[in-house]
């Protein structure tokens, strides 16, 4: 079982990588560049939206939300593109290369935090 929770991990860091290529080429349609920026974005922000310390939830978004979105933007980038970028993605983590870190989704992340944190304080100050 967790040789299989393995290969699935490794085959999803594979995939995001591919659409990490894939929305930088200008042969990818934008309806996909963006899908598949949101998921990478996301994917490769050093900060969970949800925190992996919360029990279930934590782990709710590595486990669903992430391979939901990096399935829709597989989807909708051309599968000539994508067969491409795959190859790509390969020789790159053949090569040892590490994966990019967003520092975008990071600080989108922080911000819906702190959005977050200034709602709920806005509605304590209300009630009290």
């Amino acid at each position: 079982m967790i040789e299989r929770l393995r290969a699935w991990a490794s085959a999803l860091k594979r995939q995001l990588l591919a659409l990490y290529i894939a929305a930088r080429r200008p042969e990818t349609p934008w309806y996909a560049k963006a899908a598949a920026v949101a998921v990478v974005t996301y994917a490769f922000s050093p900060i969970d939206l949800i925190p992996d310390f919360i029990p279930v939830l934590g782990l709710l978004d590595d486990v669903v939300l992430v391979p939901l979105g990096a399935w829709i933007a597989i989807r909708l980038v051309p599968d000539a593109v994508l067969c491409e970028c795959r190859a790509e993605a390969e020789r790159r983590l053949a090569s040892g290369g590490r994966k990019p870190v967003s520092v975008a989704g990071a600080v989108l992340v922080a911000f819906a935090w702190l959005a977050v944190a200034a709602a709920i304080a806005s509605w304590l100050l209300r009630r009290i």
